[in-house]
């Protein structure tokens, strides 16, 4: 595999403020990579600097290669959607379909055409007449339709009711099997894509925190649950994500654990429980540093 985008210790500062704080990552071809954190976290400054829409304050960028700012060659094989797209008032969906091939080379109007029956996308009503729904669809039609080998969603269906968002996760993975690109979605819907995501790059504070395969992370951590006493032996000298518990009873989130592990917690009385991909974010990046300062 190559890499799509290259980035090495990256920071971009705004004042005093740290937006991203010396990151470094790779992004493979014809991947789907989830871009998780918090609001303000960094994940937008990041997109934005990553398709040439910013200037970084040290580091480096390489998409396809080069550096993107003002980089026509690379910028026409970028898609960039985010939430709050914005559009000209008295343009209509249709004008933004028409006029989308001029910045897509892989355009496929065919496909966006279906996806406007899929989620009954009015094409002639005015943009400032669209619903926040409707506005999302927009977006969502332009990145899958755009077929740009590099596509970043920057949670634009936000707006979507469930029902569009599960037509658009199923049109996604559908048109990706077909039609392989690299695609990086940021998103604080983490349950609804878990599935689709085979990287996962979790960004707080401006810093990295993971970088990881999916797979491999969906097994990386387990709630342990029972007596504090019991609890609080079996986790002793592990690493602790997490760590609630009222009276007498402890809940603890701990790091991978191998099946000697497993079958001793059993043995002891104590519950296991998996950790799914969101809550292992939240515990990383809520209040679990906390926990951890506490318990240190």
């Amino acid at each position: 595999m190559s890499a799509v985008v290259e980035v090495s210790h990256l920071t971009r500062r705004f004042g005093d403020t740290t937006a991203v704080d010396d990151v470094s990552f790779s992004v493979q071809k014809n991947t789907i990579h989830g871009l998780l954190g918090r609001n303000g976290a960094g994940k937008t400054t990041l997109m934005q600097l990553l398709t040439g829409q910013d200037f970084a304050t040290q580091g480096d960028i390489r998409i396809f290669g080069e550096h993107p700012v003002e980089n026509s060659g690379v910028l026409k094989n970028v898609c960039f959607i985010k939430e709050s797209q914005r559009y000209p008032d008295d343009f209509k969906p249709r004008h933004v379909f028409t006029s989308a091939p001029w910045f897509f080379p892989n355009w496929d109007a065919e496909f966006a055409d279906r996806l406007i029956k899929d989620f009954r996308l009015p094409l002639n009503r005015r943009i400032k007449k669209l619903s926040r729904g409707q506005l999302s669809a927009i977006g969502v039609i332009v990145g899958l339709a755009s077929r740009a080998p590099l596509t970043f969603f920057d949670e634009p269906y936000l707006g979507l009711d469930a029902v569009a968002r599960q037509i658009f996760y199923d049109r996604l993975l559908e048109d990706f099997g077909e039609h392989p690109r690299t695609i990086i979605l940021s998103t604080h819907l983490i349950d609804e894509v878990s599935n689709l995501l085979e990287h996962v790059l979790v960004i707080d504070e401006g810093k990295l925190l993971i970088d990881e395969d999916a797979e491999t992370l969906r097994g990386s951590a387990t709630t342990v649950v029972g007596t504090r006493q019991a609890v609080d032996a079996f986790v002793a000298d592990r690493e602790v994500l997490h760590r609630d518990g009222i009276g007498g009873l402890a809940s603890v989130t701990v790091g991978r654990l191998t099946p000697q592990d497993r079958a001793r917690a059993t043995e002891t009385g104590l519950e296991l429980s998996p950790v799914s991909l969101q809550q292992l974010v939240v515990r990383l990046t809520g209040s679990s540093q906390t926990v951890l300062e506490q318990s240190a």
